[in-house]
Parts: structure tokens; sequence; C-alpha cells
């Protein structure tokens, strides 16, 4: 006798299953995040691991979002050749349809972020979807789902090459993550796929990224094939580059290295990275005919109790009375706590501000001698004053920078990682500062910010110019007047600290 799926019993499943990562981060993760937080010795590098534990244990307790941006789905179901489905959706369809729910549970409101037409309007849909699904036809009655909300930071860094078959892919990895940067949020998980054809590479490094850390496991046994002595040997170079949590320098840059191949042409040897960020979500269930799948939530005891440490060297800043006198006197690495009023804008709003600027016509705010924020932020629920609302990607901004700096009189920039070459040069000739905020901790930004409301661009949504009033909201000055980054020297610093063991 066959299986019958319900219709209904799987896109309760995935609806209940996408709000459930939204909030808990895989133990598994929680765990290695927390041994690489009490062995680092980089104090700033600590510092944003301790933000990303602390804003994890708020999310699992408040149920809401680790990350604002809440990802672009990716399903991959093993589908039984014994199932029959009963309803009169296709399962594509049943699948969409529970990522709708979750997105607008109006419990916890998921940030919509996919948008149609891509090369052209870019509308969002709204409710995220579509999701991108992926089916394998196996024996057997029962249906498996592989679920991931996948961060656009972390995706964008993914990186591909068709190497020759005796080139090495340590040699090309290692050579890759330091032009990654830090957009991808730091310390995470890389994901590495090896042969078959370009999107069968491609593929591998996403499904590999599935599998639970258990670098330290593998490393007391030992490796038994080529794939597990590349994580080996992957996962202890990439740490040796010093690049660590957020790009700030530090002894741990990836908490773990999964590699998956499958068979090539001679000619060939397909390789692709694809990093996993801080904000990790996947989950997997079975459906097998008895109904909706339960998903146990894991035990706040799985979550180390976790305070920061303000370092002699942190300072309040005004941002309704800081001059440019004082922002020259901040350093690369300096911490800083910001109060007052800061205005946000990210990629949809700095290009309509640019082609505004381009046509003479006048901008909706007066950004002279204030601080912008790149951030798209979850919409509220209950009594917030904003959803999760943590830093997007900062060079995104870059081809708009030296524009908004020179044209507005801008002061200042807050965002995730690290700035390109563009950029730096047009915040040294403009004597400007960027600050680094912490990416994958979204939640706990958010309790910084005591009043929000768009002041331009409100068609945008979650792209809109909102002005935030903020308090004490935890920053690090990553970009000084003088152009000098701290994502140059920190990595630079601890890899040549590492190397001589002084680290």
């Amino acid at each position: 006798m066959s299986t019958v799926i319900r219709q209904e019993d799987l896109i309760e499943s995935v609806a209940d299953a996408l709000q459930y990562i939204s909030y808990y981060h895989p133990v598994d993760f929680i765990q290695a995040l927390n041994q690489a937080y009490e062995r680092e010795a980089n104090p700033a590098a600590k510092d944003a691991m301790a933000q990303i534990l602390i804003n994890s244990r708020m999310c699992a307790q408040g149920h809401r979002p680790i990350c604002q941006d809440t990802g672009i789905v990716t399903v991959f179901l093993r589908v039984g050749m014994n199932i029959r489905w009963e309803g009169s959706m296709g399962v594509s369809d049943m699948v969409n349809e529970g990522v709708r729910r979750a997105y607008l549970d109006p419990d916890n409101t998921l940030r919509a972020s996919i948008l149609e037409d891509p090369d052209g309007a870019r509308r969002n849909t709204g409710d995220n979807t579509p999701c991108v699904i992926h089916y394998e036809l196996v024996p057997g009655d029962r249906l498996d789902v592989h679920l991931a909300a996948k961060g656009g930071g972390s995706e964008a860094k993914t990186k591909f090459a068709m190497l020759n078959p005796s080139d090495s892919v340590v040699d090309w990895v290692l050579q890759m993550v330091p032009v990654m940067g830090a957009g991808w949020c730091p310390p995470g998980m890389l994901g590495v796929g090896i042969g078959g054809t370009a999107e069968k590479a491609m593929l591998l490094a996403k499904e590999a990224l599935l599998d639970p850390i258990d670098i330290q496991e593998l490393q007391e046994k030992g490796a038994t094939n080529r794939a597990e002595e590349l994580r080996l040997e992957l996962y202890e170079k990439v740490n040796q580059l010093g690049i660590g949590a957020q790009g700030l320098g530090g002894l741990t840059t990836v908490l773990d290295v999964k590699v998956k191949d499958f068979a090539t042409h001679a000619a060939n040897k397909a390789v692709a990275i694809i990093p996993n960020c801080a904000a990790t979500r996947h989950v997997h269930f079975s459906l097998d005919g008895s109904g909706p799948a339960r998903i146990e939530p894991p035990s706040l005891d799985d979550w180390p109790e976790v305070t920061r440490e303000a370092g002699g060297n942190v300072r309040r800043v005004n941002l309704d009375t800081v001059t440019r006198e004082e922002i020259a006197s901040w350093k690369p690495g300096d911490s800083l706590l910001l109060n007052g009023r800061m205005l946000t804008g990210r990629d949809a709003a700095h290009k309509r501000m640019v082609d505004m600027l381009s046509a003479g016509e006048e901008l909706p705010v007066d950004l002279n001698d204030r601080f912008i924020y790149y951030v798209g932020p979850v919409d509220p629920v209950r009594d917030e004053v904003v959803g999760p609302a943590g830093p997007t990607t900062a060079t995104r901004m870059d081809k708009f920078t030296r524009t908004m700096l020179e044209q507005t009189g801008l002061m200042g920039m807050v965002g995730k990682a690290e700035r390109g070459p563009t950029a730096i040069e047009a915040i040294r000739d403009n004597r400007a500062v960027y600050l680094m905020a912490v990416g994958g901790a979204a939640y706990l930004v958010a309790q910084a910010i005591k009043s929000a409301k768009v002041l331009g661009f409100p068609e945008l949504g979650m792209e809109a110019i909102y002005e935030f009033e903020v308090e004490d909201m935890p920053v690090t000055v990553a970009v000084d007047v003088n152009g000098e980054s701290v994502h140059q020297s920190g990595p630079k610093i601890w890899r040549a600290k590492i190397i001589d063991g002084t680290a």
C-alpha cells in the first residue's frame, strides 16, 4: 500500500519549519560558535561572537528572526516512489503556499526579499515566493524535506571555477576566501562542491551546508577519503588566514568546511564554494502519511549564557551633536555606542537618491552631517517599534558613496563588513567615516532602536528611508577619516600572529 501525503500536511509542515528556523539556530552551530568564542584571542572578534550568541538566545526566547534578512528559501525534496498525493495543487505550489504562510504570519512576520523580473522592474512579490526547489525520486514511501533560508549577503559571495584537472582545489579555495571579504558574516561554514558539471558542483556545495557541524569528530577519527582530507586541510588553512569573526581578524573564520564530490568529465574539475553565514538556518523533517511534521524545539539550556565585556576604549556618541572634529579622533577598531537620530537607506534608496541628484531634484531628507545605516528591517509585531534590523552588506553601496558624500554632506555610514577601494578613497577624500555593526545580531541591534518613522520612498517597503532613534547601538570604527580600514589591518595582524604562534 502506498503512503498518502495530504496537501495540507506538507503546506503546514513547510510553514512551521520556516518559522522554526527563523528564530532557532541549529544547536550544533551554537555549540561550535561558543567553543570558538571561548578560545578567541582578538577582543573585537570575541565581542562580535558574543553579540551573535546573545542575539541567538534572545531570538530563541522571543521567537523573532535571527537576522533581518530572512533569506531565500531553498528546498530539497526526496520523494519516495510509493507516495501518493492527496490534493488539488502541484507539489511546488504546496511548498510555495507553505512559504507564503510562514512569511506572512502576523505573530512573527518575516521579511519578504524576493523580487520578480530580476533584471527589470525588480518587483517584490510580497510573500517571499517563489522558493527554489530541487527534487529527487528515491525508493520508499516517505517524503524527506531539507529546508533552508539563505541570506543574500552570504549567497552573494558564492564562487565557481572550472579548474584544470591538475589544479589544486586547496590553492583555489585559499585564493577565493580572502576575496570574499566579510560580507558573508563569518564565522560560518563553507560548502565546497567538486565535480559533475558547473550546475552540479553548485548544487553539491549548497547541499553540503545542510550537514551538521562535526569537524572536531573528524579530526579525532581521521580522514577516510579524499573529501574528508580536503575538509581537514581547508578547515586548518582557512582559519590560518586570520580573517576572523566579521573580518575583524582572529582565530576562527570557519566553524566547519563541508565537501561533496561527484564523478566528472576527464577534461574538467568544476569547483564551487558557497558560504553559510552566522545566521545559519536549516532543518530536516519527514512526512510518512501520519500528519504534518512536528519539529521539537531545542532546550534553552543548549544556549550559553554570554555577556558582553565592554573594553576601555568604548565611547558614547551623540549623533545629533557629533562634529567632524570629533569623528576625526576615531581610530579603526574603536568601539562606539551610538545615540540619537540616524537615517537608513540601502540599494534601492541609494540608486533613487543618486538619480535625483543627477537630475537636480531635491532629496526627501537632508543628509548634511548625518549618519546613514544600511538596513532593511523586518516589519514590527505587537509593541515593537521596528523588527530585527541588522546591517546589510556595505560594499553594495560603494558605487554610490562618493556622490553621496560629496553632494549631500553625509558624514558617516553604518553597515556590514568591509568597504572596497572605491568607497575607501571617497571616505578618505571627504574625511568621513564608516562604522561596522555585527551581521547576524539583528534582534539585538533592534533593541537599541527606540523609535522609527519613514521619511522617504515609502513605496520601497523595507528599502524605504527611515529615521531611527537609537540608544547605545554597538558599532566598530571600520574605516577612519584617513581611509585606514580595520578589515585590512585586522586580518593581516592576526594572520601573522597565527603563523608565528603568538596568537
